[in-house]
């Protein structure tokens, strides 16, 4: 009878005690997420240029109006917000949801973006799909809500 009551209680210890399985970030992870933190950096100094340069130049963004096509149409939707010093839409920062690799070339990010202000903050989710150019991992489609 004891055994038969240990047994449950034994398993329950191993199955607390076995490690987490972490998983490892590819490359291409590590690199897209430098990147999206990077260009967070550039957001929260006010500097639009650092901000977009994750941006490829022939990247799409979708708007409840329709789409922006390239680099300088959607630069032009975020500067009235740049100020030298900072957003004037607050800090903005990302927590990384789920990464899938497309190809070699692409891969897709799920993310929530959040922007805290003085007095409000905002958060909304944003799906980017990047390509590979070259060295550099660069959004081509960005949807964020």
């Amino acid at each position: 009878m004891m055994r038969t009551l240990m047994l449950p209680f034994a398993l329950m210890t191993v199955a607390t005690a076995a490690p987490a399985q972490t998983r490892t970030q590819t490359p291409a992870e590590t690199a897209i997420r430098q990147s999206m933190e990077v260009s967070a950096a550039g957001w929260n100094a006010g500097d639009l240029v650092r901000f977009m340069d994750v941006y490829a130049d022939d990247a799409v963004f979708v708007t409840p109006k329709g789409l922006l096509r390239g680099k300088e149409a959607i630069s032009a939707k975020y500067r009235p917000s740049f100020r030298g010093t900072g957003n004037a839409r607050g800090k903005l920062s990302f927590a990384f949801l789920e990464m899938r690799g497309i190809d070699p070339r692409h891969a897709m990010l799920f993310a929530r973006w959040t922007l805290t202000g003085p007095s409000t903050t905002e958060s909304g989710m944003t799906t980017l799909v990047f390509e590979r150019r070259g060295a550099a991992w660069q959004i081509i489609a960005d949807h964020s809500s």
